[in-house]
């Protein structure tokens, strides 16, 4: 049986990162792949493609990180927006460019009215985070979680959990009602442990989907 929360991993272009998303890709079923440029770097079609090809092979959606127009150069299956000042009119640019079929997603930050009305315009899903760069983290954690509860028990637009640092947490978010957990594959150690990685979430997963 398929499980209801299912996988999403973000993969940062560059050195290594072919071999970082195989090693996930072998493991687990992974439903997308967000495909984003290295820290204080650029996504260009060099270096995207490649990653691009990789998941669509494997049988997962492959997104461009805030590009729709590179989204669409190299047939990828869609885009994810980052949080904007205007997110209805980035999203109304990016289903512009990629048309009617392509996945739009975007982050809303926390504004529950933001994710309201990217749902009502269409977005594919709607993502919820905790970045680790917040200075109160604990917070920002309970802040995901509870945003998550309260889309899951109200709407039908998917909503994926950003920022999940550990397998505790992503059985915590599936129990919540997160469509998808996301988890970003490290880019400083080998791809063993991007593999371990993913493969210690699916677990945690599987086993909090079990539970009565």
């Amino acid at each position: 049986m398929q499980p209801s929360c299912l996988l999403y991993a973000v993969v940062e272009a560059g050195p290594g990162a072919a071999e970082r998303l195989g090693a996930a890709l072998a493991a687990v079923q992974v439903s997308s792949v967000l495909i984003a440029p290295a820290q204080d770097g650029v996504l260009d079609a060099a270096s995207a493609k490649p990653l691009v090809e990789l998941a669509q092979w494997a049988g997962a959606a492959a997104l461009i990180a805030d590009n729709a127009a590179l989204a669409k150069a190299l047939r990828a299956d869609g885009v994810h927006l980052g949080i904007s000042m205007d997110p209805a009119g980035t999203y109304a640019d990016a289903r512009r460019i990629l048309g009617p079929r392509a996945i739009v997603g975007a982050d809303a930050g926390i504004s529950r009215d933001d994710a309201m009305t990217l749902a009502e315009d269409g977005a594919e899903y709607v993502a919820f985070g905790a970045p680790l760069d917040l200075s109160d983290l604990d917070k920002a954690r309970a802040r995901r979680a509870e945003l998550i509860s309260w889309w899951a028990e109200i709407f039908e637009v998917p909503c994926v959990a950003f920022d999940v640092e550990s397998p505790e947490a992503a059985a915590a978010l599936a129990q919540a009602g997160a469509d998808f957990v996301s988890v970003t594959l490290p880019t400083a150690e080998p791809p063993a442990a991007a593999r371990d990685l993913v493969a210690g979430l699916a677990a945690a997963i599987s086993l909090a989907e079990a539970m009565p």
